[in-house]
């Protein structure tokens, strides 16, 4: 996700953090769910907010697009080594549950195999008729392909908890039932339900008022579930939640949006160009850099730790104006040695994980300008930039500062929207002689605008897409989704393991915490605008065509989650996408449907494969061989299908033939 630099920065910062932590107390347990109070669910005793997501942990709220608010208690939520609980403010606005929701309990001595629980590597058997676990959409009565998994990173059997990943997110506003039935352990024995459970599931009346209070719902479920061809009898544990709504995961964003581009009044965001540098590279001939104002909806200044001023109705106010950086090479491709200007295409480029603007001079971005005659332009992922590695750092120790960065994110996507009018607006950039020939002629081609980005550019570009006016056509290289997936997968997250560990040393409440911050994080991640990046676009927005990048292998990225976005955007991919044996997976690419003619005009999926080992299953990352993270971008093959998709009548372009799409390992 990030530059070799970045990864540095980080190290070196949460070193000096870590070492700065208290220990944990000695003989300091992790919490349960035996707190009082009623704030846990008494299904699962593991932790508190066990199972999860779960309406149990919802209220009804009429005002609420869903008809449901999230209602967490400040006593049920993880704590950190010095005892302090997350605060749920921010999250009790939501009305539901991330679209990408990981399913989490704990089941004493479970053995996935011999339960016959589907795998990453077999994800159809997720919808076999008798499938041990299974996800009811109960709004269009279909079940939810899924893998499962139990957490490789708790280092005890006692604390892996069962993870369910849906291997196409859940539609936004849909209650989803799950049920879990006919588990087995290592001896192949039939693991009982809890006593809990059991009083639901097989009709025990009690004289426990928290239990009967349940009995109806629960009614409800079994029948529902019933309905679907999932009996009670055999049921190990079943409860049910709510997705949040469009309004609730992207209602901020597009409100800034809205209000930020209306204030334009048609024109440009105001700019300032600082410095024009001819450059080293025979291929560019300017680097540009520079500063441009957006309306700000950020506390105080907007540096990092900060949030959205919300007003009385929840939605962010205008505070300010924030001066946004950006930096942009010129191709040396526009302008001829006559003096005669070839007008290049206009990009806006997406940097990687704690990276800044400056990255749109590395070597591969030069590259594509160079080549295929682009100006790419790029500004700070606010949130997720260098600037923010201070902030990032003090939110591992306390996850209460969670908030702001999601927020500062949505402030990122907007700064980026604004990047791409800057580009395109004739009193914009094209105005300045920066971007000009010897003859005043813009070496921008505004007719048209575009989108590239890689790693975290192609992850919160999936974002910014499915907001943007001003661009339809986008590649996203290396992407992903679900943050709650990425991280443990990524070799990036152990820059973050040491400080994360001590903070939050329980490891059962460390794998919650991940599904607790993604339903924040989606406002500022792929996952929470997956349903319309493609389809079905927000209101006032057009529909967008998108080329995901994958790299087989990916030590950074993992492919699983380029492939729940893939599934979820219904992207079509190239086949055969890699050679026999290079895969466990059977099908390879499951859901995902071919492409079977070229050129393809729509949205698409393709593998480049380097040679790296296949990912090893579950929630860990791939380490053997070369990373192939940097390859597709450093392929020229790679490069002009991208070029030949972001035309205006683009479209994907076989550049494989009948094989699967391999590229060399990028050098250094």
């Amino acid at each position: 996700m990030g530059g070799a630099r970045a990864a540095t920065v980080v190290l070196v910062t949460l070193g000096v953090l870590a070492a700065a932590l208290p220990p944990r107390p000695a003989g300091a347990t992790p919490r349960s769910a035996a707190t009082p109070n009623g704030t846990c669910d008494f299904l699962d005793p593991k932790e508190c907010l066990l199972p999860f997501p779960n309406d149990y942990f919802t209220v009804a709220d009429p005002t609420t697009a869903t008809g449901r608010r999230v209602d967490f208690q400040l006593q049920a939520m993880p704590q950190n080594a010095a005892g302090t609980p997350i605060d749920p403010t921010a999250w009790d606005r939501n009305d539901g549950f991330s679209p990408g929701s990981a399913v989490l309990t704990f089941v004493p001595g479970l053995d996935l195999a011999r339960s016959g629980a589907a795998a990453s590597t077999d994800i159809g058997r997720s919808l076999d008729r008798d499938a041990p676990i299974v996800l009811l959409d109960a709004t269009t009565g279909r079940r939810v392909p899924y893998w499962a998994e139990l957490d490789q990173t708790a280092p005890r059997a006692n604390e892996r908890l069962l993870i369910v990943r849906p291997a196409v997110n859940f539609p936004e506003g849909h209650h989803i039932i799950v049920a879990l039935r006919q588990l087995h352990d290592a001896a192949g024995q039939t693991i009982p339900a809890g006593a809990a459970f059991r009083d639901y599931r097989d009709d025990h009346r009690t004289t426990n008022p928290a239990i009967e209070a349940r009995r109806a719902h629960f009614n409800q479920l079994f029948a529902s579930l019933q309905h679907a061809g999932v009996g009670r009898r055999d049921l190990y544990l079943a409860w049910d939640f709510t997705i949040a709504s469009s309004r609730s995961i992207a209602g901020s964003m597009l409100h800034m949006r809205d209000d930020a581009f209306a204030s334009l009044d048609g024109h440009a965001p105001a700019f300032h160009v600082a410095t024009v540098t001819a450059s080293t590279d025979p291929g560019i001939a300017r680097v540009v850099t520079g500063t441009f104002s957006v309306p700000s909806y950020l506390t105080g200044d907007g540096s990092p730790g900060s949030q959205l001023a919300l007003g009385a109705d929840g939605l962010p106010m205008r505070t300010g104006t924030y001066p946004a950086r950006f930096e942009c090479i010129v191709p040396r491709a526009a302008l001829a040695s006559d003096g005669t200007v070839h007008p290049a295409r206009p990009g806006v480029y997406g940097h990687g994980l704690l990276g800044n603007e400056a990255e749109v001079d590395s070597s591969d971005v030069r590259a594509m300008a160079e080549e295929h005659n682009f100006v790419f332009c790029a500004t700070r992922w606010l949130g997720l930039s260098s600037d923010d590695v201070p902030n990032v750092a003090a939110t591992l120790q306390d996850l209460s500062r969670f908030p702001s960065i999601p927020d500062r994110l949505q402030q990122g996507i907007l700064n980026t929207l604004m990047l791409g009018r800057l580009m395109i607006t004739p009193d914009g950039l094209a105005s300045s002689p920066a971007f000009q020939g010897a003859s005043g002629a813009s070496v921008i081609d505004h007719r048209e605008l575009f989108y590239d980005g890689n790693s975290l550019g192609g992850i919160l570009g999936g974002a910014a897409t499915a907001v943007a006016q001003d661009w339809t056509r986008a590649v996203l290289g290396v992407p992903g989704m679900n943050f709650s997936t990425l991280l443990s997968r990524s070799i990036d997250y152990d820059a973050y393991e040491q400080i994360s560990t001590q903070a939050y040393p329980d490891p059962v409440a460390r794998t919650l915490t991940l599904s607790i911050l993604q339903m924040l994080w989606d406002r500022g991640d792929a996952d929470g605008y997956a349903e319309h990046l493609t389809r079905d676009p927000y209101p006032g927005t057009p529909r967008h065509t998108v080329l995901l990048d994958e790299a087989f292998g990916d030590h950074q990225v993992a492919n699983v989650t380029t492939e729940v976005e893939a599934r979820t955007i219904g992207a079509h991919t190239h086949r055969p996408a890699l050679a026999p044996g290079r895969s466990p997976e059977q099908p390879q690419l499951w859901g995902i449907p071919s492409i079977t003619s070229y050129p393809y005009r729509g949205s698409a999926l393709m593998v480049w494969d380097s040679g790296t080992p296949a990912p090893p299953p579950g929630n860990l990352p791939d380490r053997a061989g070369h990373d192939p993270h940097p390859d597709p971008r450093s392929s020229p093959t790679a490069r002009r299908q991208k070029s030949d998709f972001l035309e205006p009548d683009g479209a994907v372009v076989n550049v494989c033939g009948n094989q699967p799409c391999r590229d060399r390992p990028a050098a250094g």
